[in-house]
């Protein structure tokens, strides 16, 4: 494709601050800040009583409180393995201590999802947590990270978008001479704003956190739904390529087929559930 007019690319420097060897990146504070975030907005969720089944909580703040770290924990052990396994294997095996070199990138979303699902099932069964519950209170804020992460992409001019001639087409620095999708708004928009919004209107307006893994199901399809539309203007990673030489099917399509198959189960086989007092409930009961 011959080079196209473009959008040119904002000349946003990847650090915000750097002291000495020191240096603090808009990817990193993506997470931090989205991390933060789900933690402050499940807390806000577990203590509006409308919200759940008879009006009654199915967890304490302070459980909040202590799961965050279980949270971070999961995220990044989940998200470095799963970019190990799906994405560059034979690159890591050659080299396995840039496993250990996070700072140079490389995340996977599914894997830092399996790792906070893992996170999840074993502090809900500690704590005497409906599981699904659980699930359903962190689901609801996770979009807004996802988006701040996306848009820390787009500054970091990676992850780019097939070559276009859209009107709001970019040339990225390192993206060759081409206009391409800016694919990484694209994803911001439906993972992070769009998403978020439908989850807000779940929880509050149909008040479905009263119908445990519905929430948590229609994130989970949410998700997968939003990025296999978007895979379609993102350029596939290097390495890889277009898998089974279709010139279209992605890693990323195959890894979020399966979710949005598993967030549509969830909320099919969803049912309203009235709230057992924890005397009655199994530490284990999930």
């Amino acid at each position: 494709m011959l080079p196209l007019a473009a959008l040119p690319f904002p000349n946003i420097d990847p650090v915000i601050v750097q002291i000495g060897p020191l240096a603090v990146h808009w990817y990193g504070v993506g997470y931090i800040v989205g991390i933060l975030f789900a933690w402050w907005y499940a807390k806000r969720l577990v203590t509006n009583a409308r919200l759940w089944p008879d009006g009654t909580v199915p967890m304490k703040p302070e459980d909040l409180d202590d799961f965050i770290v279980w949270a971070a924990i999961g995220v990044v052990l989940g998200g470095r393995t799963g970019y190990v396994l799906f994405y560059d294997l034979p690159r890591y095996i050659a080299h396995p201590l840039d496993i250990l070199a996070v700072w140079q990138g490389g995340m996977s979303f599914h894997g830092g999802l399996l790792g906070v699902i893992l996170a999840m099932t074993l502090f809900s069964w500690s704590r005497g947590i409906r599981t699904w519950s659980l699930f359903d209170v962190v689901a609801a804020g996770v979009p807004v990270g996802l988006g701040l992460v996306r848009m820390a992409n787009f500054i970091n001019s990676e992850l780019w978008g097939r070559p276009t001639d859209v009107p709001w087409a970019v040339e990225f620095p390192n993206g060759g001479p081409f206009a391409r999708h800016p694919s990484q708004i694209y994803e911001a928009l439906l993972e992070g704003l769009v998403l978020f919004l439908i989850l807000r209107f779940l929880t509050h307006s149909r008040l479905k956190l009263k119908t445990p893994r519905f929430v948590g199901g229609a994130f989970i399809a949410g998700y997968g739904l939003s990025r296999i539309f978007v895979e379609f203007f993102r350029e596939p990673d290097q390495q890889l390529g277009y898998l089974l030489g279709t010139g279209w099917l992605t890693m990323g399509m195959v890894l979020s087929l399966p979710m949005l198959l598993a967030g549509i189960w969830a909320m099919a086989t969803a049912t309203e559930s009235v709230q057992k007092p924890a005397s009655i409930l199994g530490k284990h009961d999930a």
